[in-house]
């Protein structure tokens, strides 16, 4: 992540508050942008996938030089009833929460002069620096080179984002920063609260007022409301009860549906 890419973020969200009103368009046939034949690929792909139980279903939509191609699949759920995928389906982001909501906030941030990409994470959270982190900074959260460990033990039980930030203090690093890559649900959560730190907002509320919606993204957010129930796809089955509306990741359920790593719906 450099200042090229933190300015065209900037200019992108800029351009996003005003949006011009677009001419009116000739529909593009799918033929004269597309190769119908890989377009039947990926449905064959899909089918397959379906047939195999490894999804219940899928919505695909790609979009190129005026030409648009959109299809659903399958079911988005199957318990208690089915129910058809559907186009507007919302689903649990997961793990792309870290690249549509953290990141950019974070990018944001630093377009704005109020954080540094070099930033030691012990300058935003006391603390953080025992047990050898102190070298750590927002860049090696960003990259997955702090050394931080994958992510939480769930054992014992502990719940708040406090806990998880008095957690991530506690924890020493595997690697020394800049060494290795290692992929970790610990360096985002450290970013949401960083966020919110700087900001002076909690991150659902920082990137739902300068990200989502001034692109439009009415359908992206943490916490979806309940007159949303019905677009979004469930996820799992935990114990008796199925994961609706809910975030799946158990981290992000125990710091209440908001956190930097998983939480985002879209």
């Amino acid at each position: 992540m450099n200042r090229s890419v933190l300015i065209v973020l900037s200019l992108a969200l800029v351009g996003c508050q005003t949006p011009p009103t677009p001419p009116p368009t000739k529909p593009v046939s799918l033929s004269s942008v597309f190769r119908l034949a890989k377009l039947q690929e990926i449905d064959s792909a899909i089918g397959q996938a379906i047939a195999a139980e490894k999804a219940p279903g899928a919505v695909v939509r790609i979009e190129s030089g005026g030409a648009v191609y959109e299809k659903t699949f399958g079911y988005k759920a199957t318990l208690p009833k089915r129910s058809p995928m559907t186009a507007d389906t919302i689903f649990d982001a997961a793990s792309l929460t870290k690249v549509i909501a953290t990141a950019p906030a974070i990018a944001l941030l630093i377009e704005q002069g109020k954080l540094g990409l070099d930033d030691r994470i012990e300058k935003w959270i006391p603390g953080f620096k025992k047990n050898g982190k102190g070298a750590v900074t927002i860049r090696h959260l960003l990259t997955h080179t702090s050394g931080l460990r994958p992510g939480f033990s769930l054992r014992p039980e502990w719940s708040g984002v406090a806990s998880a930030i008095d957690k991530a203090k506690a924890e020493s690093l595997t690697e020394q920063p800049d060494n290795k890559f290692i992929y970790s649900d610990i360096n985002f959560i450290l970013l949401g609260e960083i966020v919110r730190l700087v900001s002076g907002e909690r991150l659902d509320l920082f990137v739902s007022k300068n990200i989502f919606q001034p692109l439009g993204m009415n359908d992206t957010g943490f916490l979806p409301p309940l007159a949303k129930r019905s677009s979004i796809a469930p996820t799992e089955q935990v114990g008796e009860v199925i994961l609706h509306g809910e975030v799946h990741d158990p981290t992000a359920r125990r710091m209440g549906g908001v956190a930097g790593h998983a939480g985002l719906f879209t």
